[in-house]
């Protein structure tokens, strides 16, 4: 070959690499994803909101600095660390007297009893981004309240895997896009300025038990989230997606398949870590400078039957740290071993930087259903406040752990069922099993607290620098737990028996505030009701919460004094978030209602400043109601969990009178059913059993009474809201006669 030929091919050659070099990363990186259903459905959505959201330059080797939120807030917790700190301080103990109601927005959905408000609101350069329990999207001026667009996706029809309400937790924001998790376990990216949707990617499939509940977190370049279903015996996994087009990066399964770290706490001898559970139910939180991403995970599934699950039963009811470029394994702590009593860590981590004995620590928290707090380093998983484990009581048909991990300090909220609370509490005619915490049962009912409702739920807690105190909601209540054979069948409930809460037994939640460096309680407000809304502390020194009966508290930080109420017209059971633009801090809340809760319903932002001129309890009055032709409308369509029911709900038939009379009774049926599922299911179950919130109906002798049944649904009762007003007296005659005739007989 001559000189000049082998320059030429030389030449070519460079020509191509320099060209796959530059093309080919855009090839890969723009072809559709077939195993995770993502597709692309416009440009990349570049911009430099990444920067702003704690993206690092790899050529620089940079790590972002974690700050408190101020202007905006932008991240899920306030921050990568999900503080919930502001250090705005316009507004203060001294002048929240003044503080009061600047606008308010509705939300347009959301108000049907089976959907819960628990969003937090995101605020990035001047616009509110907040979330429905219907699941939409709505974007409003952060000054005026104003809609700017609105997102409205349309849910899988007929979802049935919904353990605990329909809700939704919030957004994220990065690269020119809000990125938002919905309940059927999509990932969906939505253009910052228009609500369009830019691409959207399947997580995972809704009728094998997956779902998604938390909020997503966006961060250097990539959008993350787990999956929820811990009731629906799924495998739990958190993935990390391309934040420009919606490809999966990595995946990590929270329960290790045969051979992988962590399986030997499984048996060896069945495939009970196939469904193993360990849901991620919150949004995760970041550490740039260790490079960590860090998540609780949920519950074992089955959740009360141990019985094939020898073994400590990981990564489930564990805290973890993974590599956030790569998914990779770090450390973990367990918080239960060989969960029977679905007591697992619901509440989102919190990282905080503390000084302990002279030297700067780098803290995590995570509040537990237990009535605990577990303070670790969160470099090793190693605990920063002593963790000793200890003793407990034994049952060898569940396999129980021979022992528990006990913090060092102070519960939050009783960890037992004494005789007093007996005597004071119940019904004179119990005469069941008590118990406690770690207390083991069988087939015989064992009323015990914590409940499955905690402890520390879902509701966020917070950490304030000042006082140096990590602030946690609990829920104090009775449910009895027993233990029954449970198949596993795809996409339905595998629970392992039926929890349920005891019959109109009182229900108390605590507002606490515990030392980080001590875990001892430094105040505490008992309510008559459970805490279910999360919270906010600023550097004004001011704590908020919100309450069932619809009130925005705020509490001084430091002693626990109430120093100031407002009065909205739904349940605040959403978390506070504070911002400031133009030099005015604003304080924001949803209140929409929770449906875990029993708390009215409603679809309005609340947001206050100093010189707001609305006034409390002002706004509002009666939660929105459908109206009767909207309502005849969406029973005609709907067949969610009921794929045989009949669309003609007139009754007609041409088959004459007998047939009109059946179809009829059909007809009031498939209506009853169609108000049970809205407003009953997740608190009373699928078929009146298995609920989170209320009794089972299948056991209820006041469900074989139709004139009982009406007046509970009228007018309420223990943690029951009263629906009158809410429904129609046509729609409540419907729900009660579908809980007398067709549940109330299965027992």
């Amino acid at each position: 070959m001559k000189t000049w030929q082998i320059v030429t091919v030389m030449v070519i050659a460079l020509i191509v690499i320099v060209g796959g070099i530059v093309f080919l990363p855009n090839l890969l990186g723009n072809e559709e994803s077939q195993e995770d259903g993502s597709t692309e459905t416009a440009g990349t959505g570049e911009g430099t909101a990444a920067t702003q959201l704690g993206a690092s330059d790899p050529q620089q080797g940079e790590v972002p600095e974690v700050e408190y939120p101020t202007s905006d807030w932008a991240f899920h917790g306030g921050d990568m660390y999900s503080r919930r700190y502001s250090p705005l301080d316009s507004i203060n103990t001294d002048n929240i007297s003044d503080l009061n109601g600047k606008w308010t927005a509705s939300l347009g959905s959301g108000t049907e009893f089976k959907y819960s408000g628990e969003a937090t609101p995101i605020v990035y350069e001047g616009v509110m981004y907040v979330t429905t329990g219907a699941n939409d999207v709505i974007a409003l001026d952060a000054v005026t309240g104003e809609e700017i667009w609105a997102y409205r996706p349309e849910i899988a029809e007929g979802l049935d895997t919904v353990c605990c309400g329909w809700n939704n937790r919030g957004v994220a924001v990065g690269n020119d896009m809000i990125f938002a998790t919905l309940l059927d376990a999509r990932l969906v990216a939505l253009d910052i300025e228009t609500g369009e949707v830019i691409w959207e990617t399947v997580v995972a499939q809704w009728n094998e038990g997956y779902t998604i509940t938390n909020a997503p977190l966006y961060y250097d370049g990539k959008v993350y989230t787990g999956v929820a279903g811990g009731e629906y015996g799924i495998r739990g996994r958190i993935m990390a997606y391309d934040a420009n087009i919606g490809r999966e990066v990595w995946r990590f399964y929270t329960i290790p398949a045969p051979g992988e770290p962590g399986s030997d706490t499984w048996p060896d001898d069945n495939d009970a870590w196939m469904t193993g559970g360990a849901p991620v139910w919150q949004t995760p939180a970041v550490d740039p400078e260790l490079n960590m991403i860090y998540f609780a995970t949920g519950n074992t599934s089955p959740d009360l039957d141990g019985s094939q699950r020898e073994g400590d039963n990981l990564f489930a009811d564990s805290i973890l740290a993974l590599d956030v470029d790569t998914g990779e394994y770090q450390w973990h702590f367990q918080t239960v071993h060989h969960d029977i009593w679905d007591l697992d860590p619901a509440n989102p981590v919190i990282l905080y930087d503390v000084e302990m004995d002279g030297e700067m620590r780098k803290g995590i928290a995570q509040a537990g259903k237990t009535g605990y707090v577990y303070f670790l380093d969160r470099t090793n998983g190693e605990p920063l406040v002593g963790i000793e484990e200890q003793e407990v009581p034994q049952d060898e048909r569940q396999k129980t752990s021979p022992t528990q991990p006990i913090p060092v300090g102070d519960g939050f909220v009783p960890q037992e069922v004494t005789e007093e609370d007996v005597e004071r509490d119940l019904a004179p005619e119990f005469d069941g099993e008590i118990g406690g915490l770690f207390t083991p049962f069988w087939e015989e009912p064992v009323t015990v607290k914590p409940s499955p409702q905690g402890g520390a739920n879902w509701p966020p807690s917070a950490y304030s620098p000042e006082t140096e105190y990590f602030y946690v909601l609990g829920n104090d209540n009775y449910f009895s737990l027993t233990r029954s054979e449970n198949e596993f069948s795809e996409g339905d409930e595998y629970i392992g028996s039926v929890w349920q809460p005891v019959s109109d037994a009182p229900q108390r939640g605590t507002v606490t505030a515990l030392d980080v460096k001590t875990n001892t309680i430094a105040w505490q407000v008992d309510w008559d009701a459970i805490a279910y809304s999360g919270l906010l502390v600023t550097k004004g020194n001011l704590l908020f919460a919100g309450h069932n009966d619809g009130r925005l508290i705020a509490y001084d930080a430091t002693t626990g004094d109430q120093v100031w109420e407002y009065q909205t017209d739904a349940g605040v059971n959403a978390p506070s978030i504070s911002y400031e633009i133009d030099g005015v801090q604003y304080i924001s809340v949803l209140a929409a209602g929770n449906s875990l809760a029993g708390s009215k319903h409603g679809d309005k932002i609340y947001t206050f400043t100093l010189d707001g001129e609305i006034d409390s309890g002002t706004v509002g009055g009666e939660a929105p109601v459908e109206d009767d032709e909207a309502f005849d409308d969406k029973v005609d369509d709907t067949d969610e969990g009921n794929p045989e029911a009949d669309d003609d709900v007139e009754g007609e038939s041409e088959e004459g009178t007998d047939g009109e009379e059946g179809d009829t009774a059909q007809a009031e049926t498939d209506a009853g059913l169609a108000i049970y599922e809205s407003n009953c299911l997740s608190c009373h179950g699928d078929q009146g059993a298995g609920g989170h919130n209320g009794p089972n109906l299948q056991q209820s002798e006041a469900a074989e009474d139709l004139d009982t049944v009406l007046e509970r649904i009228r007018n309420g009762g223990s943690s029951m809201p009263a629906f009158e007003g809410v429904l129609s007296e046509e729609e409540i005659q419907q729900v009660a006669e579908y809980v007398n005739s067709v549940i109330a007989p299965m027992q």
